[in-house]
């Protein structure tokens, strides 16, 4: 026994052997014939994994985080076999491309953000339903090959239409901008054949020369330094660049090449402008139209004038009724600014002035929110009176500045609107929490109020907020403007004139500075008030409390101190080219710019009254003096000063009677019903009185009077 057991060791010794030598040793590059899952592959000279297959039993599991585009298909599906390098190469290409452009070294592209999978979560796969039938029958798909995309392991949308290269992209490209806001490029991007290996706007870092290429590279770096042994160093430890004319990183067609207004129909206005992210400034118009007719030749110079920079277009609402009843036109013509599916109304003069003005600001703004740091929000304030300012940090969301975007359309013509994440900006105005979003006007900062993030991304409750505040500190009174300036408040109304240029920088700089006063009084009275109230609500708590009167004690708590109504008119400032709109302010005011001067009016319009003399019976003039001392004796109620009005005296029983209605509706119902109530009773009663053809039978001619008896009572 003792000399077996030599024997059997040797023989375990040798089987060992011989099973490790038998084992093929695995050659570095070569994948592993036990290994089941897909080759990686090469495209752009990027090794691309493979396109993952997703386990069935583990699908929910694999799904759950970002989005996955995957393709449920059979291994024997002709159409599934068809599309296969389509989707491969769509999968290389999209895995390999840099949501960010950069530079053509790998250091430079190696940012693990800057992937596609990592900036937009966004992933692809390959479900087989033959191996999973269960898998796919739970996801309802009945047909091969179905393409379904899921977010967070909820199905969100299936593809529907052609399944070619073009299409299955448009579907990604239209997912992809969802999830990151103007991120992807306008007009798609270009793409490769089925089974090409590269593509024309590949913008990540090129591959690493051959060997061949590299000692070439290094031997001509050497020969060009005079330094050869730092150059030789140097050289081993950079990637040699190949020089390459540079290619724009987001490929999009030139606007208007042409120079002529586009004319649309139903068909081509969806493809070209409801289905794009173009912006087009189109008419609707109708050819019997003199509005139209006139505005014609200002149009076709329009066009011309935005040749290259701005699609412009135009509708004939005689042919196209369908068209113009689905975008809602009401009268002719009718002038909108189209972005994709959204859209804004061009509410201006039609002078071509006034539309190469707004294009130029719709071409701004039509470029997305700009973000600006400390020293070009310092140059952006010297050119604009008004800018809405957006500040963010690392943590706001694409949802949160999906819903600023949509708010760019709405400010053409009105404000600038850009966005920042600059630390001297947020010291500057005092920013503690983000995003946070204030209006500048003059330096002056005004802040929205709502700082949860629903609130913030409340697009209507915004642009509500935005449309009080957009104005100047002192705007000039334009058509467009007229109502929201003048309309629910006191108008302190500059009529000036640009004739006389040194004057008129002088009346509007005393303008603004009355304005600016008059604000900071407003502010410190408000302030004041609200302290008032504050001590009132408190000495009431305080006075119940030492009563031990806890019913007191609940109402006093639950006063809500509210500043929304003031008995006093809200005050505005603004002013008005007394020579452009003349026959306007001498038939409303009075006043001939021209010969009276530069002069001021505070305007009430919903009384249709108004002040042009100061208490001492002198005219207001364009000082800051003479305005402040006025407001104060015209804002008390009763005004200390008699107001003039601004229509007849016969035109002024009517708005008074208007007034009386508007004012006290119940009232004036009851007064009516009783005034129609009595008439018809005065004419009853008349009636009554005058109507003939009936007896009554107790009166003297009647059939029972007349002295039966010969007797007469």
């Amino acid at each position: 026994m003792r000399f077996l057991s030599i024997p059997l060791l040797c023989a375990l010794f040798a089987s060992v052997v011989t099973a490790d030598s038998s084992e093929s040793p695995e050659v570095p590059g070569e994948i592993s014939e036990d290994n089941d899952g897909p080759e990686p592959t090469v495209f752009n000279g990027v090794q691309v994994p493979g396109l993952p297959i997703i386990d069935g039993e583990t699908f929910n599991e694999t799904v759950k985080d970002g989005y996955w585009f995957v393709k449920h298909h059979s291994p024997y599906c002709p159409h599934c076999l068809a599309i296969a390098p389509t989707w491969q190469t769509l999968y290389e290409y999209y895995t390999t491309s840099k949501p960010v452009p950069v530079g053509k070294s790998s250091d430079s592209a190696s940012t693990s953000m800057n992937t596609f999978t990592a900036y937009y979560n966004f992933h692809f796969g390959n479900l087989d339903c033959i191996a999973f039938g269960s898998t796919c029958s739970a996801h309802k798909v009945g047909a091969f090959p179905t393409f379904v995309l899921y977010k967070n392991k909820e199905e969100v949308k299936r593809f529907e239409g052609e399944k070619d290269m073009k299409n299955l992209s448009d579907f990604i490209e239209e997912t992809l901008e969802t999830i990151r806001p103007g991120s992807r490029p306008i007009g798609g991007p270009k793409l490769p054949k089925p089974g090409d290996k590269s593509s024309t706007d590949f913008n990540g870092p090129e591959p690493a020369p051959t060997a061949g290429k590299k000692e070439k590279a290094l031997s001509a770096s050497a020969s060009e330094e005079a330094a050869p042994a730092k150059t030789k160093s140097a050289a081993l430890k950079a990637t040699p660049i190949k020089k390459q004319p540079t290619k724009p990183t987001k490929p999009h067609s030139t606007p208007n090449p042409l120079g002529k207004s586009t004319p649309f129909t139903a068909e081509s206005f969806q493809t070209q402008v409801t289905m794009t992210q173009d912006p087009w400034f189109i008419k609707f118009y109708a050819p019997w139209c003199g509005h139209c007719q006139a505005m014609a030749p200002n149009w076709v110079q329009l066009a011309k004038e935005f040749k290259g920079k701005l699609n412009i277009g135009e509708v004939n609402c005689d042919v196209e009724t369908r068209l113009c009843k689905d975008v809602h036109v009401r009268g002719y013509p009718t002038i909108l600014f189209f972005r994709g599916g959204e859209r804004v109304e061009y509410d201006g003069l039609r002078g071509l002035g006034d539309f190469v003005n707004y294009a130029n600001k719709a071409i701004d703004i039509g470029d997305g929110v700009k973000d600006v740091d400390a020293a070009a929000f310092k140059e952006l304030e010297e050119k604009e009176e008004v800018i809405f300012l957006y500040f963010y940090d690392h943590a706001t969301t694409s949802e949160d500045f999906a819903a600023l975007e949509r708010l760019t359309l709405s400010l053409i013509g009105h404000a600038k609107l850009v966005k920042t994440d600059s630390a001297v900006l947020a010291e500057r105005f005092k920013i503690t929490t983000w995003p946070r979003l204030l209006v500048s006007r003059d330096g002056r900062p005004t802040y929205y109020t709502a700082l949860a993030p629903q609130d913030m991304r409340d697009f209507r409750q915004v642009l509500h907020w935005m449309q009080s505040v957009w104005l100047p500190i002192v705007p000039e009174l334009t058509a467009s403007n007229s109502r929201e300036i003048m309309d629910g408040k006191l108008v302190v109304l500059g009529i000036l004139t640009r004739e006389r240029p040194n004057e008129f920088m002088m009346a509007k700089k005393e303008i603004k500075s009355a304005a600016l006063e008059w604000m900071d009084k407003q502010t410190q009275n408000f302030q004041r008030e609200r302290q008032e109230l504050r001590d009132s609500k408190q000495l009431r708590i305080e006075e119940a409390e030492d009563r031990n009167d806890q019913r007191a004690l609940r109402a006093a708590k639950s006063i809500r101190i509210n500043m929304d109504q003031s008995p006093q008119k809200e005050v505005g400032f603004a002013w008005v080219d007394g020579v452009f709109w003349e026959r306007w302010v001498r038939t409303t005011y009075g006043i001939e710019v021209s010969k009276d001067g530069e002069k001021v009016i505070i305007n009430d319009e919903d009384s249709r009254r108004y002040w042009d003399n100061t208490i001492s019976g002198s005219p207001i003039m364009a000082s800051r003096t003479s305005i402040l001392e006025t407001i104060g004796k015209v804002v008390k109620n009763p005004p200390a000063i008699k107001p003039k009005t601004t229509i007849s005296k016969f035109e002024k029983f009517f708005f008074d009677l208007r007034g009386a209605f508007s004012g006290h509706p119940f009232l004036s119902v009851g007064v009516i019903a009783g005034m129609v109530l009595g008439v018809m009773m005065w004419g009853r009663g008349r009636m009554r009185r005058n109507r003939g053809g009936f007896f009554r039978l107790d009166e003297k001619d009647g059939l029972l009077g007349g002295g039966m008896n010969g007797k007469v009572d």
